[in-house]
């Protein structure tokens, strides 16, 4: 079975950001690498209301165009819900911003077993119910999986 997983916004932005650091190249060569292993039907994506909704706030049109067309490719999606809210408060509590939270819970709701991320702060937390990976250590995981 393949893996199902979440993206969240910082992931799909990181190769937008300055490739100066070998970490953020790094993370973006691991993204890319992720995201052609959707295409190839290797990883299953969701997508959700919140990626709409933070997407959709970005500024930039060629970046939030060129993102926002993953979800098309996504092969499930979360809309909002009561159990996505309450989950979210549950997540905050944790001491989570209010829309990461919304995130992880949108990727619990749809039984992701990963959620990944470049933000650090988020990296750092730990939520029953879900892996939050970076996404070098996705790969590094999940391709050890596949050696053997």
């Amino acid at each position: 079975m393949k893996p199902k997983i979440y993206l969240d916004n910082c992931s799909f932005n990181r190769p937008y950001d300055n490739q100066v650091q070998m970490k953020v190249r790094l993370e973006t060569e691991a993204k890319l690498f992720i995201q052609c292993g959707v295409r190839e039907g290797k990883y299953s994506l969701c997508w959700s209301f919140m990626m709409d909704y933070e997407n959709g706030k970005n500024p930039y049109d060629e970046k939030r165009d060129t993102i926002a067309l993953w979800e098309n490719i996504a092969e499930d999606f979360c809309p909002p819900s009561e159990n996505v809210f309450s989950r979210g408060k549950t997540i905050m509590a944790l001491g989570i911003k209010h829309e990461d939270a919304l995130h992880i819970a949108c990727a619990i709701d749809r039984h992701c077993g990963y959620f990944v991320t470049t933000d650090r702060k988020v990296l750092s937390k730990s939520v029953d119910g879900i892996r939050i990976i970076n996404p070098v250590d996705f790969v590094l995981e999940t391709e050890a999986d596949h050696e053997n």
